[in-house]
């Protein structure tokens, strides 16, 4: 391949990838055509997109980019995933095709300058949760406590509230009440 088109696709890839700042390194070398096309399909459909790199051309585009970690798993055949709603969801989505796909290899990933080691490191990132899931979370935690609070000022009103109506029920019956000592 002649320097310019290297030169090219270098300046393709930069174009591409720049804004990227988190992705996953998928190696889909042994994955025949009818898995690929219906993983391809099923990322397609949640704005998961999967290119094809060539390492050393690679390694120069994110040179000086937050993808420059991931330059430590370009070797073999590779593939950069990115897209979706975060790089969790892409994580999510792979692990879960890696399942299915024997030869789907899971290389590494990259979030917010935190790299993620091969299989492992991948699988573990699909465990993290996504943004909204986070913000839910911490919605949650600083709404508990006000919850509690509702739940204690109510509980007592509806313990005497359910004695009332024992008591109510028992008259109704003709039975005696005893007094409580």
């Amino acid at each position: 391949m002649s320097k310019p088109i290297k030169e090219m696709i270098i300046a393709d890839y930069k174009r591409r990838f720049g804004a990227i700042d988190s992705a996953l390194l998928i190696d889909i070398r042994g994955v025949d055509a009818n898995e690929n096309n219906a993983l391809r399909l099923d990322l397609g459909a949640k704005n998961i997109r999967v290119t094809i790199v060539k390492n050393t051309l690679a390694r120069k585009a994110f040179a000086g980019s937050s993808l420059e970690p991931l330059n430590a798993a370009l070797r073999g055949p590779t593939a950069l995933a990115y897209g979706g709603e975060s790089v969790v969801d892409v994580a999510r989505a792979l692990v879960e095709w890696a399942r299915k796909i024997e030869h789907l290899q899971l290389k590494a990933a990259i979030l917010d300058g935190e790299y993620f080691e091969g299989e492992a490191g991948v699988k573990k990132l699909s465990q993290f949760p996504t943004k909204d899931e986070a913000q839910a979370r911490i919605v949650q935690l600083v709404l508990s406590p006000a919850a509690n609070v509702v739940g204690a000022a109510l509980s007592p009103g509806s313990n005497i509230l359910s004695i009332v109506k024992e008591i109510q029920n028992k008259l109704e019956e003709g039975e005696t009440i005893a007094k409580a000592g």
